[in-house]
């Protein structure tokens, strides 16, 4: 009976709109009275203290504010002038330069949202001056930006490797490769719809220079360069790579004449908010883990398996489909916090590689952001162009099903993932 009225709460906290970390929360508490745990309340601050108390977590906030410090320092200008120059000429040379801009945008920001809000205004209105659709121009806008998160320096991965302790370098050098790859994709998927419907580009085509827009860019082009560098050869750890990108952010906003102390101000100001809403929702996901650590549900899960027979490839295959659809309908890192640490220790029993892991969850949860009915990615893209959602939907689904295969394919072959951190002996 306890159980249905929590059930019942749930549900209706859940439709009224509730903040996802408030709706967790407070249905966390309410289980554990229900479930007569209400004695173990007493030590949840201490549990919660000490699940934050993780030093990869200081990565975070700096990396937040160095993608900040490069969004407002008049980046995007010099990386699309840089692959305007390299792939412009090509047939559909737009929607390549869309590409190729995500992944430089990527060792920036790290973040599939901002790349999609910063590339929306910027390359979406310029394919449409040139003759391709405003839906094609945003689908493959929204497809590129999930490069963001799976080519390091990545919040979402540091996230995970705090959460599972799992060595964030490890899993940086992993999602390089992964990363590559799902932009190699799409610039495939790009050239077949730019022969079939004619898009324009090729030869003829004003284009900038290469040698100018690359002077111009590199100060941008060396920041991930400075990171991924010192990560993954043992010079820095992740957060005094966080670090040195914050100064090397400011410094490249400022040589490009963008960024003063009111843009700084600003920059601060957004950092402490998204940083609060990723420590409340950590707060609140901390208390159902530990919920689900009296009540033994990843034990309960590993005996499902067994009584079920699953091989370890078909449990990652059944995981994949949860995280998918989780990534469809919540905040990528609730989504994770709340999930992995039910889901992941089973796989982690089964000889599951936990940086193969890791990077599958990563990808999984962020190609959620450009599914319906809540793709957040969408919805930004959406918002921005004022266009119509369910239009944007129907243009994105091929590329959102090429990332679903790709996503396929790494599960299947674990080698993508584990070659580069075992080649720099980061494994």
């Amino acid at each position: 009976m306890n159980g249905t009225l929590v059930l019942i709460y749930a549900i209706t906290s859940l439709m009224a709109g509730s903040a996802i970390a408030y709706f967790i929360g407070s249905t966390a508490v309410l289980s554990f009275i229900a479930g007569g745990n209400s004695l173990y309340l007493a030590i949840l601050p201490q549990r919660l203290f000490s699940q934050l108390d993780v030093f990869a977590f200081l990565a975070m906030p700096l990396f937040i504010l160095t993608g900040e410090l490069m969004n407002r320092g008049g980046i995007a200008a010099a990386l699309i002038d840089l692959s305007m120059s390299i792939v412009g000429r090509l047939k559909g040379g737009l929607g390549h330069v869309n590409v190729l801009t995500s992944v430089f945008f990527a060792g920036v920001s790290g973040s599939a949202v901002s790349d999609a809000a910063a590339l929306s205004t910027t390359l979406v209105p310029e394919m449409e001056r040139r003759g391709y659709t405003r839906e094609y121009a945003a689908a493959i806008t929204g497809a590129s930006s999930i490069i963001g998160p799976i080519i390091p320096p990545s919040v979402i991965l540091i996230f995970y490797g705090a959460l599972m302790d799992t060595p964030v370098a490890a899993l940086f050098a992993a999602g390089v490769v992964p990363g590559l790859l799902l932009a190699t994709v799409l610039m495939a998927l790009n050239t077949f719809f730019a022969y079939r419907y004619n898009h324009p580009g090729g030869n003829g085509i004003d284009l900038p220079k290469f040698l100018p827009s690359l002077l111009k860019a590199l100060p941008a082009l060396g920041l991930p360069v400075i990171i991924l560098g010192g990560v993954l050869f043992g010079i820095m750890t992740p957060a005094e790579a966080a670090g040195v990108a914050v100064c090397a952010a400011l410094i490249v906003g400022i040589a490009y004449g963008n960024l003063g102390m009111t843009e700084i101000l600003m920059c601060l100001n957004r950092t402490a908010v998204l940083l609060g809403a990723i420590f409340i929702i950590l707060v609140a996901i901390s208390s159902f883990s530990y919920l689900a650590a009296l009540e033994q549900w990843p034990q309960k899960i590993a005996d499902l398996v067994v009584s079920l027979g699953l091989s370890k490839l078909q449990y990652l295959l059944v995981i994949n489909v949860i995280f998918l659809f989780a990534g469809m309908v919540m905040d990528v890192k609730a989504a994770v916090a709340l999930l992995a640490p039910i889901f992941v220790p089973v796989a982690l029993q089964m000889g599951v590689d936990p940086v193969h892991l890791g990077i599958v969850i990563c990808f999984n949860i962020t190609t959620g952001l450009l599914s319906p009915p809540l793709g957040a990615v969408l919805i930004i893209i959406a918002s921005v162009l004022e266009m119509d959602y369910w239009t944007l939907i129907r243009a994105t689904l091929p590329f959102f099903l090429i990332e679903v295969l790709l996503l396929v394919i790494l599960v299947l072959v674990p080698g993508l993932t584990t070659a580069l951190p075992t080649a720099l002996g980061l494994m």
